[in-house]
């Protein structure tokens, strides 16, 4: 199913001959290096650019066993909810092929959905793996900051982005999470959490007597037909032993903006890296100039080659983004979106002390049509809703198929408290 565009490479990578992913494939996003593949992220900018050495998980999947079949098509730099804004052309929804896959996953989660992958790996900074995965009725885990090693990620936002997997089913998005977990000393903010773990062992289906914790405020705009089959989902997992209780997180109603000031403003800080003479398109490149030194003073021809180099979505990111952080403006947005922040944060601890987990659907709507969310930006950020706000408060999340309405998967979101993944696999496992 090459038509689905799932890929941007196509190049193998072969691992170790035995381990626990041993005759596996899998799909990695192009944005996570891999020695001698290129990485594009995606994007104009980096195409051609071939990385002299892996990202940690890259060695993690070698050492595990898998073969890495391609690198996966992504909205460019991570920044979109749809996998339109690659420079290599939109990946389409195999469960329907005239919807987006969702983003900026979309190609590791289409890839598996259509059979063209076993696993894949994805990013998630607010969103990106879990949004994808409901999409395309598979699984996706958006693990706890920290538990997963970034190095060799290419960044956006340091603080919210997570390398994560997407599967066919819990256990086996579980089990490529314990592949990749474990603290690596070259990225200070891992922790040893994750080392010899099993949370593939976790998805035994067993929610007797769990509390299922359901923040009212994650429904606010969501389609009649997703939200009628989270409730069935509730109804499945209450018959099944759990109990549900209404919790208020009235912060999340922030979460949104919060997330794309401090999403941004990072974004146009790790993005100044790209300035046309170390790496990338360059102004000989982008322009018609045969030299550099014909491309005028330097700061032409920096302009020369993010012009030509980035696409709309990226510039309206870092535009937005250098606005929130210049002088004058840094505590008006900013300072308040932290300040959010941590509000956020305090009504996630306070609501998982009466509950084991969280539960909301994915994504409040079902997958967009093809040119829906590009034609209106602020619709696609609004979709994010109801997973920007794990992200903000650095807890673990998974998205698993709860059922479809009008035809169309729809994911059901379990959250749970600091490096609880366990409980969360078990939840989602229920349902399957």
């Amino acid at each position: 199913m090459s038509e689905l565009n799932a890929y941007i490479t196509r190049e193998t990578i072969e691992g170790d001959d035995d381990g626990p992913l041993a005759g596996k494939t899998v799909a990695v996003k192009d944005n996570i290096s891999t020695k001698g593949v290129e990485t594009t992220c995606g994007s104009k900018m980096l195409e051609g650019y071939v990385p002299p050495y892996d990202a940690t998980v890259v060695e993690h999947l070698k050492d595990a066993g898998a073969t890495i079949n391609g690198k996966a098509n992504m909205d460019e730099f991570g920044m979109g909810s749809t996998t339109e804004t690659s420079h290599f052309g939109a990946t389409l929804n195999p469960v329907d092929t005239d919807r987006v896959p969702g983003g900026s996953s979309g190609g590791s989660a289409a890839a598996v959905a259509a059979g063209e992958a076993d696993l894949a790996l994805g990013s998630d900074t607010g969103g990106s793996v879990r949004a994808p995965a409901a999409f395309c009725g598979v699984v996706g885990i958006k693990p706890t900051y920290g538990l997963v090693s970034r190095y060799g990620l290419v960044a956006y936002a340091n603080s919210l982005e997570q390398i994560g997997p997407i599967a066919p089913t819990v256990e086996e998005a579980a089990g490529l999470l314990d592949v990749i977990a474990g603290a690596d000393e070259r990225d200070a903010t891992t922790v040893e959490e994750g080392e010899d773990s099993n949370y593939a062992a976790a998805a035994d289906g067993d929610v007797e007597g769990m509390t299922i914790g359901v923040p009212v405020e994650l429904f606010e705009g969501a389609d009649e037909g997703v939200v009628e089959t989270f409730w069935a989902a509730i109804e499945d997992l209450e018959e099944q032993g759990a109990e549900y209780v209404e919790v208020s997180m009235p912060s999340v109603e922030k979460a949104v903006a919060a997330y794309y000031v401090i999403a941004m403003s990072e974004a146009s800080s790790n993005l100044a890296r790209f300035d046309g003479t170390r790496y990338g398109l360059n102004a000989v490149e982008a322009g018609d100039y045969d030299d550099l030194s014909e491309a005028g003073n330097w700061n032409e021809a920096f302009a020369t080659a993010r012009e030509e180099g980035f696409g709309p979505e990226v510039k309206r990111r870092i535009l937005l983004g250098t606005f929130a952080l210049s002088a004058g403006y840094h505590d008006k947005y900013y300072a308040k979106a932290q300040d959010a922040r941590a509000w956020i944060k305090q009504d996630f601890d306070e609501s998982l002390e009466e509950a084991d987990v969280l539960a909301s659907p994915t994504m409040p709507v079902p997958p967009f049509e093809l040119g829906e969310g590009l034609a209106d930006p602020r619709t696609m950020y609004l979709a994010d809703a109801n997973t920007v706000p794990v992200n903000l408060a650095d807890l673990p999340a998974i998205s698993v198929p709860a059922g479809e309405a009008d035809g169309l998967p729809v994911g059901m979101q379990f959250i749970g408290a600091k490096f609880d993944e366990a409980t969360i696999v078990r939840a989602a496992s229920a349902l399957e």
